[in-house]
């Protein structure tokens, strides 16, 4: 044995759960004990016991040594750990290359690193081309900074998830995150068999698998946006209540990755076997591969009610779905969910295989991209009805498309378009048809981004309604679902939340989750078509019939996809401090306000400002500007147009065609083409 050595074991609480002891016992940290030993300053050290609401008392987490400083900080030094019931002390240290560990010990290496610029996460974590992930030790540095941001007792000996949405590089990163979660004393991973998982499935394990006992997930996605060796890559980190983490977390993590200096990692760690289920012990960490559908599936059938469903969808009146997956992580959830659990034949999924490139498809759930779904449903890529289909009785009642990662949803009738606004709005005011609402005394508030249109706020005024409006991103519905927790005196669940981004969800969660706006709307279905036999009311007439009481809200969106960033920000500036003024302007439009969207959070307090620019006129009709923080390269300028209509006998036009003028006036006032060179957007929603 060295001159100096620790030793640290596991101490089990399982026998008194809810004795005095475990209490006092609760948020206890070890005593940090640091020697010197041969010019090597080691830390020994327990994590937290205890731990969260959804942590049962006596979860202990393992207790590790890690290593805080080297004798020469210049070279890679590689250190041994001799482990005894859960604990470890150092046996010897070399600088020499990758030498093998002696029998029953573990070994990690400090490799040595500078910072790489460009890592401050966007709206929904980091997203960059794959070639520029892959490229030395970038995912390194991130990971690894990601790892230092945490704190020290709650990481040491912690249960994690790590999976991703499948795309290009998703399995080569996460054997990269288990060597370097192993050096960082992580005790466990869960990872998804074939490294897969949704992102609204990783939020379900972290809160719900072994009661809440995961601190928290690394997602490997970049969501809606193209996969492929040459296409984008993501990474975003998700909270012990699986929320995406707060900008005071990801500003940590960028901050990390300034002044980062070494990466621990795991030296000649065994290779997992994603696509079998089990268990492999990396070091002294223990990797799950975990079924990705079980624990978000048992989730969906507490907030849904199956068997009506599954009945709903036999009707002898006849029914008939078609759900795109897209090629994405959406894929395997739906044949469970709909196909095993539902009943829905092979012929409802299209695209329905998980694909590294999603099949050369653009995986974003929209008019343009889901060409082909939008065709099956009659449809012409504006969202108005194809007239070459004269016959419609082939065409399926219900079309749905999820993205990469399954966390957004697109929803369409026969030869009809519901946007997402109108979605959010429509379950909104029949919340009462799914029971995780019914169930809970029914819906209390409503919450949209700002952008989003306010088709919403007019079923929370008609229902009496709490209605919170916040700034882009699925992060600031989390305070809301959570506010009692946080000490606040309002409580806000149940609640219904949405971004016009095709994202819709409520608190099972803490994401947007696409297939549960694909619950939603069949609970809708069968609510509005009680008799089996019957022929079906189609979701036109619902929609049309709902519009008829609260009005129709126009609405679209225009995007310019890899604008110049410096172009981009010119136009921005511009629109925040404007040429033109308030008051009676071209083509009719009389521009009431011009404002910079900003919040203060109901719960906690903190600020988001500069959250989108907002032409507001006095018929109520608005354009709002802003930049989206989910692309990969360059940016995206996003304009959204909205108006109120509340005569019926106006509510029959296309969007287009209510808002072109509308969009040919904001794109004046902000001198869009002047700044970007611009003519046409790259998509229109």
């Amino acid at each position: 044995m060295p001159p100096c050595a620790f030793l640290t074991h596991r101490i089990k609480l399982h026998s008194f759960p809810s004795t005095m002891m475990g209490i006092l016992l609760k948020g206890l940290l070890a005593t940090v004990m640091l020697c010197r030993w041969n010019g090597i300053a080691f830390t020994i050290a327990s994590g937290r016991l205890g731990g969260s609401p959804k942590r049962p008392w006596g979860h202990c987490v393992n207790t590790r040594a890690s290593i805080i400083s080297t004798v020469n900080p210049e070279i890679n030094q590689w250190h041994w750990f001799h482990t005894v019931r859960g604990g470890a002390f150092p046996v010897a240290s070399s600088s020499s290359p990758s030498p093998p560990a002696p029998p029953g010990q573990s070994m990690f290496k400090t490799l040595r690193t500078t910072p790489v610029e460009g890592m401050k996460p966007g709206t929904s974590g980091l997203r960059k081309k794959v070639k520029v992930v892959r490229d030395g030790l970038y995912l390194h540095n991130f990971v690894q900074a990601l790892f230092d941001s945490l704190p020290p007792h709650e990481k040491e000996g912690a249960t994690m998830v790590v999976s991703g949405d499948g795309r290009h590089y998703n399995r080569e990163a996460i054997q990269i995150i288990i060597e370097i979660a192993a050096a960082n004393g992580v005790g466990r991973l869960w990872i998804g068999k074939g490294g897969i998982m949704s992102t609204p499935a990783v939020s379900a394990v972290i809160r719900e698998r072994e009661g809440g006992t995961a601190m928290g997930g690394i997602i490997l996605t970049a969501s809606h946006n193209p996969g492929g060796p040459e296409e984008d890559f993501g990474i975003k980190y998700n909270m012990q209540n699986g929320e995406p983490a707060l900008e005071s977390f990801t500003d940590a993590v960028y901050a990390a990755t300034l002044s980062i200096e070494e990466i621990k990692i795991l030296a000649n760690a065994p290779k997992v076997d994603l696509d079998v289920l089990g268990v492999t012990r990396v070091g002294e960490m223990v990797v799950e591969v975990i079924d990705p559908v079980q624990d978000y599936l048992g989730v969906l059938k507490d907030a849904f009610d199956f068997e009506a469903l599954r009945k709903f969808i036999a009707r002898p009146g006849g029914f008939k779905l078609v759900f795109d997956a897209m090629h994405g992580v959406a894929a395997p959830y739906a044949q469970v969910v709909l196909g095993k659990e539902l009943g829905c034949p092979p012929s409802t999924f299209l695209h329905a295989s998980s694909k590294e490139d999603f099949g050369g498809l653009h995986p974003d759930p929209n008019l343009a991209y889901a060409s082909d779904l939008v065709k099956v449903m009659g449809l012409l890529p504006s969202g108005a009805p194809d007239p070459s289909m004269v016959e419609d009785k082939d065409v399926p009642d219900l079309g749905a498309a999820a993205d990469g990662d399954a966390d957004r949803n697109m929803i369409l009738g026969k030869r009809f378009f519901v946007t997402p606004s109108d979605s959010l709005a429509l379950i909104a005011a029949n919340a009462d048809a799914i029971p995780f609402f019914r169930e809970q005394g029914g819906l209390r508030t409503v919450a949209r981004s700002m952008p989003t249109s306010q088709a919403v706020d007019q079923v929370a005024r008609a229902k009496g309604l709490t209605c919170v409006e916040t700034p882009t991103g699925w992060k600031y519905f989390g305070n809301l679902m959570d506010a009692r927790a946080l000490g606040s005196a309002q409580d806000y669940v149940p609640i219904l939340c949405g971004e016009e981004s095709f994202g819709t969800g409520s608190n099972h969660v803490r994401e947007k989750d696409g297939m549960w706006a694909v619950l939603a709307w069949l609970s809708i279905l069968a609510s509005h078509n009680p008799n089996p036999e019957a022929p079906l009311k189609p979701i036109s007439a619902i929609v049309q019939e709902h519009w008829a009481i609260y009005g129709r809200n126009y609405y679209c969106r225009y995007d310019y996809e890899t604008v110049d960033s410096d172009a981009a920000n010119a136009m921005m500036a511009h629109l925040r401090e404007p040429d033109f003024k308030p008051g009676p302007v071209l083509d009719g439009f009389v521009l009431a306000e011009v404002d910079d969207f900003s919040y203060s959070d109901p719960v906690d307090g903190r600020q988001a400002v500069k959250q989108g620019v907002r032409l507001l006129f006095e018929d109520g009709s608005r354009a709002v500007f802003r930049l989206s923080g989910t692309g990969s390269s360059g940016a995206t300028i996003r304009m959204y147009l909205e108006r109120y209509e509340a005569d019926v006998s106006k509510q029959g036009m296309t969007s287009s065609e209510a808002l072109k003028p509308l969009a040919d006036f904001a794109i004046k006032l902000a001198k869009l083409e002047h700044y970007t060179g611009r003519r046409a957007p790259t998509v229109i929603t």
